[in-house]
Protein backbone atom coordinates (compact mmCIF):
# COMPACT_ATOMS: atom_id res chain seq x y z
CA UNK A 1 0.00 0.00 0.00
CA UNK A 2 1.56 3.56 -1.08
CA UNK A 3 3.01 5.25 1.96
CA UNK A 4 1.20 8.09 1.20
CA UNK A 5 -2.39 6.65 1.86
CA UNK A 6 -3.56 6.13 4.79
CA UNK A 7 -5.18 3.50 6.26
CA UNK A 8 -8.66 3.74 5.32
CA UNK A 9 -11.70 3.47 8.12
CA UNK A 10 -14.61 2.37 5.81
CA UNK A 11 -14.80 -0.05 3.35
CA UNK A 12 -17.15 -0.18 0.50
CA UNK A 13 -17.87 -3.22 -1.83
CA UNK A 14 -19.10 -3.39 -4.90
CA UNK A 15 -21.47 -6.15 -4.90
CA UNK A 16 -21.81 -8.03 -8.76
CA UNK A 17 -19.19 -10.24 -9.47
CA UNK A 18 -16.76 -8.37 -6.38
CA UNK A 19 -18.74 -10.31 -4.15
CA UNK A 20 -20.77 -12.42 -5.88
CA UNK A 21 -20.18 -15.27 -8.68
CA UNK A 22 -22.40 -14.52 -11.48
CA UNK A 23 -21.61 -18.03 -13.09
CA UNK A 24 -25.08 -19.10 -13.03
CA UNK A 25 -26.75 -15.93 -14.43
CA UNK A 26 -24.07 -16.27 -17.11
CA UNK A 27 -24.71 -19.64 -17.73
CA UNK A 28 -28.73 -18.95 -18.06
CA UNK A 29 -27.88 -16.10 -20.35
CA UNK A 30 -26.03 -17.97 -22.64
CA UNK A 31 -28.06 -21.03 -22.86
CA UNK A 32 -30.99 -19.27 -23.46
CA UNK A 33 -29.40 -17.72 -26.42
CA UNK A 34 -27.41 -20.05 -27.66
CA UNK A 35 -24.10 -17.79 -27.24
CA UNK A 36 -21.26 -18.15 -25.31
CA UNK A 37 -20.90 -14.59 -25.34
CA UNK A 38 -23.90 -13.36 -24.94
CA UNK A 39 -24.19 -12.78 -20.90
CA UNK A 40 -20.75 -10.63 -21.68
CA UNK A 41 -22.98 -8.49 -24.60
CA UNK A 42 -25.95 -8.18 -21.98
CA UNK A 43 -24.18 -6.93 -18.93
CA UNK A 44 -22.14 -4.35 -21.27
CA UNK A 45 -25.40 -3.39 -22.47
CA UNK A 46 -27.16 -3.44 -18.95
CA UNK A 47 -24.12 -0.69 -18.05
CA UNK A 48 -23.71 1.02 -20.79
CA UNK A 49 -27.63 2.25 -20.84
CA UNK A 50 -27.33 2.80 -16.97
CA UNK A 51 -24.59 5.41 -18.09
CA UNK A 52 -26.84 6.66 -20.82
CA UNK A 53 -29.63 7.05 -17.75
CA UNK A 54 -27.30 9.20 -15.48
CA UNK A 55 -25.57 11.71 -18.29
CA UNK A 56 -29.18 12.63 -19.36
CA UNK A 57 -30.72 12.66 -15.81
CA UNK A 58 -33.26 9.70 -16.32
CA UNK A 59 -33.62 7.03 -14.03
CA UNK A 60 -34.73 3.20 -14.49
CA UNK A 61 -33.68 0.95 -11.56
CA UNK A 62 -31.38 -1.96 -12.57
CA UNK A 63 -34.07 -4.02 -13.26
CA UNK A 64 -35.55 -2.28 -15.69
CA UNK A 65 -32.59 -1.62 -17.58
CA UNK A 66 -31.45 -5.33 -17.73
CA UNK A 67 -34.94 -6.29 -19.01
CA UNK A 68 -34.24 -3.75 -21.52
CA UNK A 69 -30.85 -5.06 -22.12
CA UNK A 70 -32.72 -8.86 -23.07
CA UNK A 71 -34.72 -7.27 -25.91
CA UNK A 72 -31.79 -5.37 -27.08
CA UNK A 73 -29.44 -8.66 -27.11
CA UNK A 74 -32.59 -10.41 -28.54
CA UNK A 75 -31.94 -7.56 -31.36
CA UNK A 76 -28.55 -7.49 -31.59
CA UNK A 77 -28.58 -11.68 -32.16
CA UNK A 78 -31.54 -11.31 -34.69
CA UNK A 79 -33.63 -13.75 -32.27
CA UNK A 80 -37.15 -13.24 -30.97
CA UNK A 81 -37.46 -11.04 -27.76
CA UNK A 82 -37.98 -13.46 -25.09
CA UNK A 83 -41.51 -13.32 -23.80
CA UNK A 84 -41.82 -11.21 -20.55
CA UNK A 85 -42.22 -13.85 -17.97
CA UNK A 86 -39.08 -15.49 -19.33
CA UNK A 87 -36.99 -12.76 -18.85
CA UNK A 88 -38.30 -12.19 -15.20
CA UNK A 89 -36.83 -15.58 -14.60
CA UNK A 90 -33.60 -14.88 -16.09
CA UNK A 91 -33.42 -11.61 -14.24
CA UNK A 92 -34.20 -13.43 -10.56
CA UNK A 93 -31.12 -15.04 -11.00
CA UNK A 94 -29.46 -12.39 -9.58
CA UNK A 95 -30.68 -12.82 -6.81
CA UNK A 96 -29.94 -16.18 -6.06
CA UNK A 97 -25.81 -16.07 -6.44
CA UNK A 98 -23.53 -17.20 -3.98
CA UNK A 99 -20.44 -15.59 -3.30
CA UNK A 100 -16.77 -16.10 -4.20
CA UNK A 101 -14.97 -18.58 -2.40
CA UNK A 102 -12.54 -16.19 -0.96
CA UNK A 103 -15.56 -13.57 -0.09
CA UNK A 104 -16.02 -15.03 3.56
CA UNK A 105 -12.97 -15.43 4.93
CA UNK A 106 -12.18 -12.08 3.05
CA UNK A 107 -15.05 -10.58 4.99
CA UNK A 108 -14.11 -12.03 8.24
CA UNK A 109 -10.42 -11.00 8.22
CA UNK A 110 -11.67 -7.21 7.20
CA UNK A 111 -14.08 -7.53 10.39
CA UNK A 112 -11.21 -8.73 13.00
CA UNK A 113 -9.23 -6.61 11.43
CA UNK A 114 -11.49 -3.24 12.84
CA UNK A 115 -12.71 -2.25 9.93
CA UNK A 116 -16.36 -0.89 8.65
CA UNK A 117 -18.03 -2.67 5.85
CA UNK A 118 -20.64 -1.35 3.89
CA UNK A 119 -21.77 -2.58 0.09
CA UNK A 120 -22.23 -0.06 -2.84
CA UNK A 121 -23.94 -1.04 -5.58
CA UNK A 122 -26.27 0.00 -8.59
CA UNK A 123 -28.38 -2.88 -7.63
CA UNK A 124 -32.03 -1.61 -6.21
CA UNK A 125 -32.47 -2.06 -2.22
CA UNK A 126 -34.73 -4.85 -2.58
CA UNK A 127 -32.37 -6.83 -4.97
CA UNK A 128 -29.03 -6.36 -3.15
CA UNK A 129 -31.27 -7.49 0.51
CA UNK A 130 -32.19 -10.50 -1.45
CA UNK A 131 -28.84 -11.13 -2.58
CA UNK A 132 -26.60 -10.21 0.41
CA UNK A 133 -29.95 -12.80 2.37
CA UNK A 134 -29.39 -15.78 -0.59
CA UNK A 135 -25.64 -15.24 -0.01
CA UNK A 136 -25.09 -15.28 3.58
CA UNK A 137 -23.17 -12.44 3.63
CA UNK A 138 -25.87 -9.17 5.42
CA UNK A 139 -24.30 -9.99 8.81
CA UNK A 140 -20.79 -8.57 7.31
CA UNK A 141 -22.04 -5.13 6.67
CA UNK A 142 -23.49 -2.46 8.89
CA UNK A 143 -24.97 -0.65 5.88
CA UNK A 144 -26.57 -2.06 2.49
CA UNK A 145 -26.16 1.01 0.66
CA UNK A 146 -27.64 1.30 -2.83
CA UNK A 147 -27.21 4.18 -5.48
CA UNK A 148 -31.23 4.01 -5.83
CA UNK A 149 -31.53 6.66 -3.68
CA UNK A 150 -29.43 9.20 -5.47
CA UNK A 151 -30.59 7.89 -8.76
CA UNK A 152 -27.38 8.22 -10.20
CA UNK A 153 -25.24 5.65 -11.08
CA UNK A 154 -21.89 4.45 -10.39
CA UNK A 155 -19.13 5.86 -11.26
CA UNK A 156 -20.83 9.27 -11.32
CA UNK A 157 -18.76 10.83 -7.99
CA UNK A 158 -21.79 11.44 -6.11
CA UNK A 159 -22.38 7.80 -5.68
CA UNK A 160 -19.20 7.68 -3.47
CA UNK A 161 -19.14 10.97 -1.86
CA UNK A 162 -23.10 10.92 -1.00
CA UNK A 163 -22.42 7.70 0.71
CA UNK A 164 -18.96 8.21 2.57
CA UNK A 165 -21.06 11.16 3.57
CA UNK A 166 -24.12 9.05 4.65
CA UNK A 167 -21.41 7.28 6.99
CA UNK A 168 -19.72 10.08 8.17
CA UNK A 169 -16.77 9.38 6.57
CA UNK A 170 -14.18 11.11 4.88
CA UNK A 171 -13.61 10.22 1.24
CA UNK A 172 -9.58 9.64 1.57
CA UNK A 173 -10.53 7.73 4.55
CA UNK A 174 -12.67 5.46 2.51
CA UNK A 175 -11.64 2.56 0.30
CA UNK A 176 -14.09 0.94 -2.55
CA UNK A 177 -13.55 -2.45 -3.05
CA UNK A 178 -14.14 -4.20 -6.47
CA UNK A 179 -13.40 -6.07 -9.52
CA UNK A 180 -14.52 -3.54 -12.23
CA UNK A 181 -12.10 -0.96 -13.74
CA UNK A 182 -14.69 1.69 -14.38
CA UNK A 183 -15.59 1.16 -10.32
CA UNK A 184 -12.12 1.59 -8.88
CA UNK A 185 -11.44 4.62 -11.60
CA UNK A 186 -14.36 5.99 -10.24
CA UNK A 187 -13.32 6.21 -6.94
CA UNK A 188 -10.23 7.21 -7.05
CA UNK A 189 -11.47 9.75 -9.30
CA UNK A 190 -13.73 11.21 -6.43
CA UNK A 191 -11.15 10.68 -3.95
CA UNK A 192 -11.45 7.78 -2.62
CA UNK A 193 -8.89 4.92 -2.11
CA UNK A 194 -9.43 1.82 -4.26
CA UNK A 195 -8.41 -1.51 -4.42
CA UNK A 196 -9.12 -3.66 -7.21
CA UNK A 197 -9.85 -7.68 -7.22
CA UNK A 198 -8.39 -8.98 -10.44
CA UNK A 199 -11.55 -11.50 -10.63
CA UNK A 200 -10.70 -13.60 -14.31
CA UNK A 201 -11.73 -11.44 -16.92
CA UNK A 202 -11.52 -8.25 -15.41
CA UNK A 203 -9.44 -5.55 -15.99
CA UNK A 204 -7.98 -2.01 -14.54
CA UNK A 205 -8.61 1.01 -16.93
CA UNK A 206 -5.19 2.36 -17.89
CA UNK A 207 -6.16 6.10 -18.50
CA UNK A 208 -7.31 6.19 -14.73
CA UNK A 209 -5.21 6.60 -11.68
CA UNK A 210 -3.78 3.10 -10.45
CA UNK A 211 -5.69 1.52 -7.41
CA UNK A 212 -4.59 1.80 -3.96
CA UNK A 213 -4.17 -1.74 -3.70
CA UNK A 214 -4.38 -4.80 -6.32
CA UNK A 215 -4.65 -8.23 -5.36
CA UNK A 216 -6.21 -11.43 -6.92
CA UNK A 217 -9.07 -12.21 -3.91
CA UNK A 218 -10.65 -10.27 -1.06
CA UNK A 219 -8.08 -12.46 1.11
CA UNK A 220 -5.03 -11.02 -0.55
CA UNK A 221 -6.39 -7.23 -0.30
CA UNK A 222 -7.04 -8.17 3.48
CA UNK A 223 -3.60 -9.42 3.59
CA UNK A 224 -2.27 -6.03 2.24
CA UNK A 225 -4.86 -3.47 4.40
CA UNK A 226 -4.17 -5.64 8.18
CA UNK A 227 -0.18 -5.48 6.87
CA UNK A 228 -0.28 -1.37 7.10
Amino acid sequence: MPATSPRPKLLLFDVNETLLDLGKLQQAVNQDFKSEFAFKQWFSLLLQYSLVDTTTANYHDFGQIGDAALDMLAQALGQQARPKARKKELLQLITELPPHPDVVPGLKAFQQAGFRLATLTNSPPSTLQKQMKYAGLTDYFEELCSIDSLKRYKPHPDTYLTTCQALGVAPADSMLVAAHGWDTAGALLAGLQAAFVARPGQQQYPLAPAPTLVGTTLEDIARQLVSV
